[in-house]
């Protein structure tokens, strides 16, 4: 079995070689925009923490700008161009683009498998928005992105990873170079400068590539369904999740309660009657634990009629913030700005055989 996933981890290698190729001598086209276009994106599949930085950018970025925010929609039953409302269904939006407009109500969040497509129809129908932010993207490479954010887990190193399906790349390490930021999460709070060291030569090609480190901090539990809920520090917990990588949550967990059980689906799980029910057999069984899950999660969860009314008296919910180690490079968000405002210039990322231009202020 081994050496069958490494086998089409080869020809997968192989085609996106290829398809990269196509679109560094210009028979596939990277379109450009005049509007700023910041693409926060990775290289591997599955909870590296897009949705925490790209929420963070947007946060920052709506004081100064007219924000809106595209994505794919990952997992949604529909197709085609659909402006994310507040009372939308998960199923036909995805649920971290519903996560951001609950999150942030005033600002546009626009679902579309064709992001060019769906960048024109925003410059049309929204003449307001005078920046982008493009969550995921990096290696479809038909949007040429002012500014490449790439999410890097340090729970799981690029470089002794493997290709799909044998491994969680998803792209080709030698794209890295396109990046002018990289934000390496779930770090652990006492990082040594060793590490980061070495995270910084693997990622560091060209000098002005800039590396930020950072966790995600649980901030308050937060109740779903009942208002009368509360959560202290070691109270008893059963965990369920349905993200891509699960372990940071259920560890930072374990620091703040006592964790009796945790639940972990795949990531984007779409929770059935037979799930719900076994998280609540459970629970009966730990009458005074409480039910944790993920803000992701939650937004799934959130109108449901299938949650039993056991799991609604308990279910509590964990938003998450990015917070920035020392040591870090000073400052992402406000030279985040600075490169949109055309005050800093990171030259030119062009390397042959990388994926061509990324001029950080082509536009």
């Amino acid at each position: 079995m081994k050496f069958f996933l490494k086998l089409l981890s080869y020809f997968y290698r192989l085609v996106i070689t290829i398809r990269h190729w196509l679109f560094d001598i210009g028979l596939l086209k990277s379109e450009k925009f005049d509007i700023p276009i910041i693409c926060v994106g990775n290289i591997t599949v599955g909870g590296t923490g897009k949705t925490p930085a790209a929420e963070m950018i947007i946060d920052y970025m709506r004081s100064y700008y007219h924000v809106a925010l595209l994505s794919r929609g990952y997992g949604r039953r529909t197709s085609g161009y659909i402006e994310v409302k507040k009372n939308s269904s998960y199923r036909d939006v995805g649920d971290e683009p519903l996560q951001v407009k609950l999150k942030f109500p005033d600002t546009l969040v626009v679902v579309c498998e064709n992001r060019v497509e769906a960048i024109k129809r925003i410059q049309k129908e929204h003449p307001e928005i005078n920046l982008i932010i493009m969550d995921d993207g990096f290696q479809h490479r038909h949007v040429e992105a002012r500014i490449n954010v790439i999410v890097v887990d340090s729970t799981r190193p690029f470089a002794t990873d493997d290709y799909l399906p044998a491994g969680t790349l998803r792209d080709k390490v030698d794209s890295l170079i396109r990046g002018h930021y990289f934000l390496v999460t779930k770090c652990a709070s006492n990082m040594s400068q060793l590490d980061q060291r070495l995270w910084r030569k693997d990622l560091q090609k060209i000098a002005y590539q800039k590396i930020y480190f950072t966790r995600v901090v649980p901030s308050d539990a937060l109740s779903l369904y009942n208002p009368e809920a509360r959560l202290e520090e070691g109270m008893p917990i059963v965990l369920m999740s349905g993200i891509g990588n699960p372990k940071v949550f259920v560890s930072s967990m374990k620091e703040r309660y006592k964790v009796v059980k945790s639940f972990n689906f795949p990531d984007h799980h779409k929770y059935s009657v037979e799930d719900l029910n076994k998280v609540t057999e459970c629970l009966k069984q730990y009458p005074e634990a409480m039910l944790l899950t993920t803000e992701k999660d939650a937004v799934k969860l959130r109108r449901s009629r299938r949650v039993p009314e056991l799991m609604r008296q308990r279910m509590m919910y964990m938003p998450v913030v990015v917070d920035f180690l020392e040591g870090s490079d000073d400052d992402f968000l406000g030279t985040l700005k600075d490169d949109l405002d055309g005050k800093i210039h990171f030259g030119d990322l062009s390397i042959g055989g990388t994926g061509g231009s990324a001029n950080a202020n082509n536009q």
